[in-house]
């Protein structure tokens, strides 16, 4: 496995093909299709396809993109966290989603810290920007602490709600 970042806790690692089965379920988890979007994963196939043109192309186009979080001991697979540059927005920008039983745990205020001194330290991406829809309080209670800030509601072309842009780093008013 391709290890991105480790934390006292975590391993933060690029997704392969072998995580067909844990995408399946975590893009198919309700608040998952309710905060962020129906990606249309139906089968363990559909989420092969999803690895493929999303996570995997962006690895090989730009050296990151949504990894994998596990846990370090027994490497169980929890969530994902990590950088995705949307043509829409200026900033590349952090995502982050995990399953219901490992929410309210830390775990992605942890991954996603890691995530963010990755970003800057290793790749030097100076300004960071994340989307949250406007009823999830949760994430954008962790954004909060991670100490982005809200700026803005914006819609995706094609998008049919707004969502709001948070942003941390270099140029911040």
């Amino acid at each position: 496995m391709s290890v991105i970042v480790e934390t006292q806790r975590l391993a933060i690692r690029r997704l392969t093909l072998d995580d067909a089965a844990f995408v399946w379920e975590l893009l198919n988890d309700a608040d998952f299709l309710t905060f962020i979007g129906d990606r249309g994963v139906r089968t363990v196939d559909d989420a092969i396809e999803y690895l493929n043109q999303g996570p995997l192309e962006m690895y090989e186009r730009l050296g990151f993109g949504l990894w994998c979080v596990e846990l370090r001991v027994t490497q169980t697979p929890m969530g994902i966290c990590g950088l995705l540059k949307r043509e829409w927005l200026d900033d590349v920008d952090i995502g982050f989603a995990f399953l219901p039983e490992f929410r309210g745990k830390g775990y992605a205020f942890e991954a996603s810290r890691a995530v963010i001194a990755h970003a800057t330290d290793v790749l030097g991406i100076q300004r960071l920007a994340a989307i949250v829809a406007p009823a999830n309080a949760r994430s954008q209670s962790l954004l909060g602490r991670l100490g982005m800030h809200y700026r803005t509601l914006v819609r995706a072309p094609n998008g049919d709600h707004d969502v709001q842009l948070f942003t941390l780093g270099i140029g911040e008013t």
